[in-house]
C-alpha cells in the first residue's frame, strides 16, 4: 500500500498556527472559526475574501513558519497508520524546511519515502495534478489523503481512491474524523 499525503491539516494540525498567522497578517479583528472555513478552501481564496493583497503571501508564509514550529503537532493515532503502510509520500504547499523540521521534531521523518514541496520544486499549486503525476512516475499510489477539496481533485482526476480527513463537505471515497478509524475503515476494506 502506497499513500500520498497532504501535510497541513492532514498529517499535522497546523490550522491553529495558520489561522493565528492569517489574523495577525490581516491586521483585522477576524473570527478564527470563519477564517478557518476560508483557509480550508485555500489561502488564495481566503486572501481574496478578506481583501488582503496577494503580495503579502511571503509575509504570511514567514509568520506561519514561526507559529507552526511552536504550535503544530501530528494528529493522534497518525503514527499507527504510517507504520502500517509500505510507502508514505507527502505532497505539500508548505516549504521543505518547515515540513522536515516538524517531522523531525516528532520523530516521523523515517516513515516517509519522499516529500514533494510543490512550489519549491516548480510544480503548479494543487489542484493542478502535476505534482501527483510526478509522484505517479515513481510509485503506484493506492490512496490520497487530504483535508481539502484541492488535495483530492487531482487524485480523482488520475483515478486514485481518496480519503477526506476531518471534512465531510468534500467528495471522497472515505471520510474520517480520526486516524484511530483509518485501519479498520480504510486499509481493511476490500475495495482498495
Amino acid at each position: 500500500m502506497n499513500i500520498l499525503w497532504d501535510f497541513d491539516g492532514t498529517l499535522f494540525d497546523t490550522y491553529p498556527a495558520l489561522v493565528e498567522g492569517f489574523i495577525e497578517l490581516s491586521q483585522q479583528n477576524l473570527d478564527p472559526v470563519e477564517v478557518l472555513k476560508w483557509l480550508k478552501i485555500d489561502s488564495l481564496t481566503a486572501f481574496k475574501h478578506y481583501g488582503i493583497d496577494e503580495d503579502k503571501r511571503a509575509d504570511y508564509k514567514r509568520i506561519d513558519k514561526q507559529y507552526s514550529k511552536e504550535y503544530s503537532k501530528p494528529f493522534e493515532h497518525l503514527e499507527e497508520v504510517l507504520s502500517s503502510v509500505e510507502n508514505n509520500i507527502i505532497v505539500t504547499h508548505r516549504d521543505m524546511e518547515s515540513t522536515i523540521y516538524l517531522l523531525e521534531k516528532y520523530q516521523l521523518t523515517h516513515y516517509f519515502k519522499e516529500i514533494v514541496s510543490v512550489e519549491e520544486q516548480g510544480f503548479d499549486r494543487k489542484p493542478h495534478p502535476s505534482s501527483y503525476e510526478f509522484v505517479l512516475k515513481k510509485y503506484q499510489i493506492d490512496l490520497v489523503v487530504g483535508d481539502r477539496e484541492l488535495d483530492l481533485l487531482p487524485a480523482r482526476k488520475l483515478g486514485i481512491k481518496t480519503v477526506a480527513f476531518q471534512n465531510q463537505n468534500i467528495e471522497a471515497d472515505f471520510h474520517l474524523e480520526s486516524y484511530e478509524d483509518f485501519i479498520p475503515s480504510v486499509l481493511n476494506k476490500k475495495s482498495l
